[in-house]
């Protein structure tokens, strides 16, 4: 049997993480979790609830960062063993296993870089997803609810803890609107890039005709906010209306005025929060959110100063950017980075990976 040479391919993967590791300065990212770590070992730690919390996720979350990349690198020096000893014993099923561990190191150092680029203000936030149904009537408010189960089911693929906070169901089919938290490192970062209005072509099942249907739907993505943002809410800027909670039943939440929408009077933003039991949940939840869109604004209004200044503004993000075909032919095409795949179906069940990682390559090179 012909010796495994998987050299090359060592080698280029190894350059690879050379440069993440660079970019990610281990040195620093260590020196941090010990100060995190001092500060959650204090015994009056939680006497400010939401101090503790922000402390210990950030723990979490450098501790998670680092530990990946030691295994990265561990497992790198362990293929080249596996190799040694697939050659040594002429063994076909060891040289799988390493070519197996070759493919899956790569993914995973891939994932590294990409998060590397993520390197915005609030990228390494966890993120607050809205969806919106728009023209096309109940093939709209279908399609809404197909990307709000995409997206559930991305965050499910990759361990990314979501919780729905408010859904408007619509009349006929699917929904009018839903917001979601995720709440993982690099959330806002990653799932950036799928704001935007997204298009399905389709044979629509609500028409009786069965004609060719088109339809869009918004996505607006928002960093959550942190206990060290500033967004400053009068109580004179916001209105609080309570009602009864909308669609299905269940644990009481819809027989009594629990659920809150805030609307933000000078900006005319509405957040809506049902999903907790009591009003008091409800309106910290949606408070939290509001928060979270204002503090979006602002960075956009920054941006587009910043844009204005350099002269260089561009109109095409934000815009229409990604088309979900089912008929006459099934593709998902991204129309920023032309990264199309053929099987939709995958797509909207949270194959959404070979999209992102597209999305934030072309973002950082626009």
């Amino acid at each position: 049997m012909a010796d495994l040479d998987l050299s090359t391919e060592i080698a280029a993967l190894r350059e690879t993480f050379a440069s993440v590791r660079q970019v990610v300065d281990i040195e620093t990212l260590a020196n941090e979790i010990e100060t995190l770590k001092v500060q959650a070992s204090e015994p009056n730690l939680w006497d400010d609830a939401e101090h503790a919390q922000a402390v210990t996720s950030k723990l979490s979350r450098a501790q998670s960062q680092i530990t990946r990349i030691h295994d990265v690198e561990s497992r790198l020096s362990d293929l080249v063993v596996l190799i040694e000893m697939a050659n040594a014993e002429g063994d076909a099923a060891t040289q799988a296993e390493a070519k197996n561990e070759l493919a899956l190191l790569a993914a995973d150092i891939g994932e590294l870089e990409v998060q590397t680029l993520l390197n915005g203000e609030y990228d390494a936030r966890s993120a607050v997803v809205t969806i919106r149904a728009g023209a096309g009537g109940d093939d709209a408010t279908d399609f809404a609810e197909m990307l709000m189960r995409m997206y559930l089911r991305y965050a499910e693929k990759h361990k990314m803890p979501a919780q729905v906070l408010d859904i408007s169901y619509s009349e006929g089919a699917g929904i009018k609107s839903a917001t979601f938290e995720i709440d993982s490192p690099f959330a806002f970062g990653t799932l950036s890039v799928e704001a935007g209005t997204h298009r399905l072509v389709r044979m629509s099942p609500f028409n009786s005709a069965g004609k060719r249907q088109t339809s869009f739907a918004a996505v607006e993505v928002v960093p959550l906010i942190e206990q060290t943002d500033v967004v400053e809410i009068p109580e004179s800027d916001i209105r609080v209306d309570v009602f009864r909670s909308s669609g299905p039943g269940g644990q009481s939440v819809n027989t009594t005025d629990s659920a809150v929408r805030i609307t933000h009077l000078p900006t005319g933003i509405v957040v809506s929060c049902q999903n907790e039991k009591s009003q008091l949940q409800n309106k910290v939840a949606a408070m939290r959110v509001l928060q979270s869109r204002l503090l979006e604004q602002r960075r956009r209004e920054e941006e587009a100063k910043k844009k204005q200044i350099a002269g260089d503004v561009k109109a095409s993000w934000g815009e229409q950017m990604r088309s979900y075909v089912l008929a006459p032919y099934q593709m998902v095409k991204d129309l920023r980075t032309d990264y199309e795949v053929n099987n939709p179906g995958a797509v909207f069940d949270g194959d959404l990976d070979g999209f992102i990682t597209a999305g934030i390559r072309w973002r950082k090179s626009a």
